[in-house]
């Protein structure tokens, strides 16, 4: 009886394994397209959460569904259940596995973060020194060579990006594909969050603190930067593209950018709060009154109108 009980838990267990594997698998194609060196790293870690959650629900679920069917009373059993004391054995057993997966995914958390290595050497502090300089995750990017930084400055409710490097300014952010890219966040009014869904990085932006921030496209196409932080009335619209290019033609694009006049750009919340301000019938409610349109050598726009 022993034997057989002992063989249906461990088959139980395998098949759970199995289902926690797959469920883990297909956790990968919940999100974008990996659009980053360091997307894979979050999509590795998530999938082993996903893993590991889908196993522990199913067991506990598995062993609710069991007592229920099997172990139940009779229909008119009134009776109360045998006295049991407590059982030392078990309760550190419940109690060590749990601290132990709790300590394992923490341990493998902190590992990913550090070699991301997303954040500068004033806001990241590494445990280890040799990660210090591993955030890409192979040794093709990891030979990658680093840019000039670019600062994006956030406000109520635009983005606006500076490439030093041309003097230039946009309100698209491009970016060369295998490059370790840095960035200088900056605020001039409330907390802003860079966001870009498809590399799967997230920072917020702190007024009157510039934040180091770095990362490395490697698949080449037209994604969305928004604002992660609820920051006013039309922080819905504060959105940008931002392209990723090959290294030929980010350089031939900043050419091209460095040759334009500085013009105002489209800037959706300031046109929709010029229109509602332009109403005879107020609709009662106030709002902070957006910036005005940044001047810029390059808005996405130009690509609607040309």
């Amino acid at each position: 009886m022993k034997l057989r009980i002992i063989l249906t838990l461990i088959a139980s267990a395998i098949a759970l394994a199995a289902i926690s594997l797959w469920m883990g698998q297909q956790a990968y194609s919940w999100f974008p397209p990996q659009a980053s060196a360091e997307s894979k790293l979050i999509d590795d870690l998530f999938s082993f959460l996903v893993t590991l959650g889908t196993f522990i629900f199913l067991g506990v679920v598995g062993v609710l569904t069991y007592s229920v069917i099997f172990q139940r009373t009779g229909k008119y059993d009134l009776s109360d259940g045998p006295h049991i004391e407590g059982n030392v054995t078990l309760e550190i057993v419940w109690t060590a596995i749990p601290f132990a997966l709790v300590i394992w995914i923490a341990t493998y958390s902190y590992q990913i973060y550090d070699q991301m290595s997303i954040l500068g050497p004033m806001e990241h502090i590494h445990l280890s020194m040799p990660t210090a300089e591993a955030a890409p995750i192979n040794d093709q990017t990891k030979s990658m060579e680093s840019m000039e930084p670019i600062e994006v400055l956030s406000r109520q409710w635009a983005w606006e990006f500076h490439y030093p490097e041309q003097n230039v300014t946009s309100t698209e952010l491009h970016l060369p594909k295998l490059k370790r890219v840095k960035l200088v966040l900056k605020s001039e009014d409330v907390i802003h969050g860079f966001y870009i869904p498809a590399f799967r990085l997230k920072q917020d932006i702190i007024p009157n603190q510039p934040i180091n921030f770095e990362f490395t496209p490697i698949r080449e196409g037209k994604y969305r930067l928004r604002d992660s932080q609820y920051s006013g009335t039309y922080f819905a619209s504060m959105q940008a593209d931002v392209v990723v290019e090959s290294p030929e033609a980010y350089q031939q694009w900043l050419a091209k950018a460095a040759n334009q006049t500085p013009k105002a750009a489209f800037n959706p919340a300031f046109e929709e709060y010029t229109k509602a301000s332009e109403k005879a019938i107020k609709p009662g409610w106030k709002t902070v009154v957006p910036a005005s349109p940044p001047i810029v050598n390059y808005s996405s726009s130009q690509d609607k109108s040309s």
